[in-house]
């Protein structure tokens, strides 16, 4: 796989009618320089904005995959990304004077055609690669959708279709090298529906662009000679149209004898991209579509936010810990004696985190508490909690800087059993819903095992005063954030 970032040389354009709205667009492809990405920007609208390509901006996937910021959207954007990711293009911008790329045949060859015309460029700035360590599995029972990224060194995607329906059957198919395979293998591979959908889609004011040029109709039922006058009404067909006797409708002809499992195939990487890095990994997927896509994708996106925060803070690798204690005090103010948690030993980016507190007998509050009989506060347990809470919230794209975070509320607070001198205590915490300025966690406190203590926690997210850099969690003490360490 290649190790340097690409563009292309020159700007080139691509004309046609959108396949769902019907709309047509002149789309140019615009060299870019090292770390833009890919964005896509609408000439025809006022300010002419920009919508990256990246998963937080789907606003549709209904039967292709949408992109928008506001009233700007670019629909069905799948097969120009896979054209991208086929031939390993990071940074390009694309300018569309309508809403919708053109459809072409139904497939990426259009595009991949387009673009080495335009020329391949290298750039300097070294690829972002999303190295895939540890399993990744998304699961659909009720559609019977399954799909997972399992580590490799470089990227493999297998695809098996089956609708339980004779007229398709079921197909497999493998891509194990880009540079190889995916212009003459893969590229042509054009999109297809079933003759029941046809009128279906049609009402959901989509496939207005649509036709026997580029879609495969696959024959799924028989239909009387009015029904099929409508449905070649309705596909602009101005000629006779035949149910086909090779399952096909009018008897066109498949590029590959698995044609809708490489389509498939075409528009899982397509949606992936909107991950905003490539990938190194061995993808599996069972029956994809481009809502489950849309959302594993998600998945794999916050996995690589996640291994971007860590490594953020987290300076040297060590077996067995997320962030340690030098970690932790890069992202908490707080010092000694109220710094109560020593390390992170597992977490899962806006869902759970781990933390562990060694309770040692030269903690300064047992001083007090009490004389010739050390019992950890109730209070600081639920202090340690919030602290390791306050990291759970750290999301890879908030800039924490400048902010503090203070307690709202405590609810259900209980203390099970008394914590002493040698006890690790293991904090477990949960996101229960989060908004942009508040948060509400639940956390739960175990000594070998047993609960010791638990408690809901609601605090808000504000910003430091203006005349200083400050943040705090927990008890809301501040600490100035140039404090020496």
């Amino acid at each position: 796989m290649l190790v340097q970032q690409r563009t292309i040389k020159r700007p080139m354009t691509f004309s046609g009618v959108g396949i769902h709205t019907g709309n047509i667009t002149n789309m140019t492809f615009k060299p870019a320089p090292e770390n833009t990405g890919i964005r896509f920007r609408r000439v025809d609208l006022g300010g002419k904005p920009e919508i990256p390509a990246d998963i937080d901006y789907v606003v549709d996937v209904s039967r292709g995959t949408t992109i928008g910021i506001g009233d700007a959207r670019v629909h069905t954007v799948e097969h120009v990304m896979a054209a991208l990711v086929g031939l390993q293009i990071d940074n390009i911008v694309i300018e569309l004077d309508n809403n919708e790329p053109p459809i072409g045949d139904g497939s990426s060859k259009p595009f991949v055609d387009v673009l080495l015309k335009a020329e391949l460029e290298k750039q300097n700035a070294p690829k972002d690669y999303l190295i895939i360590d540890q399993t990744v599995y998304y699961k659909n029972e009720e559609k019977g959708v399954d799909i997972v990224a399992l580590p490799t060194d470089d990227f493999r995607v297998t695809i098996m279709v089956d609708y339980q329906n004779p007229a398709l059957g079921s197909q497999h198919t493998s891509l194990f090298s880009l540079e190889q395979e995916f212009v003459s293998e893969y590229a042509p591979a054009r999109t297809f529906c079933f003759l029941h959908e046809v009128e279906q889609l049609y009402e959901q004011g989509l496939i207005r662009g649509g036709n026997l040029d580029n879609a495969i109709v696959i024959v799924d039922r028989e239909l009387s000679k009015d029904e099929l006058k409508r449905i070649a009404q309705k596909l602009g067909i101005s000629g006779s149209v035949i149910l086909g006797s090779n399952g096909i409708l009018n008897d066109n002809s498949l590029r590959y004898k698995n044609e809708p499992a490489r389509h498939k195939l075409l528009d899982l990487i397509g949606d992936l991209s909107l991950i905003g890095v490539p990938l190194k990994a061995q993808i599996l997927a069972a029956r994809p579509g481009h809502a489950h896509n849309i959302e594993f994708a998600r998945m794999v996106k916050r996995l690589y936010r996640q291994k971007k925060l860590v490594s953020k803070y987290q300076h040297e690798k060590k077996e067995g810990y997320v962030f340690d204690v030098n970690a932790i005090k890069r992202i908490l103010p707080h010092r000694y004696p109220f710094l109560l948690v020593d390390k992170i030993i597992d977490f899962e980016m806006e869902e759970r985190i781990v933390g562990v507190k060694n309770v040692s007998v030269n903690e300064e509050f047992f001083q007090g508490h009490f004389p010739g009989y050390p019992v950890m506060p109730g209070v600081l347990i639920i202090e340690g909690m919030a602290q390791t809470g306050g990291i759970l919230l750290l999301n890879g794209t908030d800039n924490t800087d400048g902010k503090m975070v203070f307690f709202m509320g405590i609810n259900n607070a209980k203390f099970r059993r008394t914590v002493f001198p040698g006890d690790q205590l293991i904090y477990e915490v949960t996101m229960v819903s989060r908004r942009s300025k508040t948060c509400q966690v639940q956390g739960k406190a175990f000594v070998d095992g047993k609960l010791v203590a638990e408690a809901e926690m609601m605090a808000a997210i504000v910003d430091a005063p203006a005349a200083t850099t400050q943040r705090s969690t927990g008890n809301g003490q501040n600490v100035e954030q140039n404090e020496k360490e």
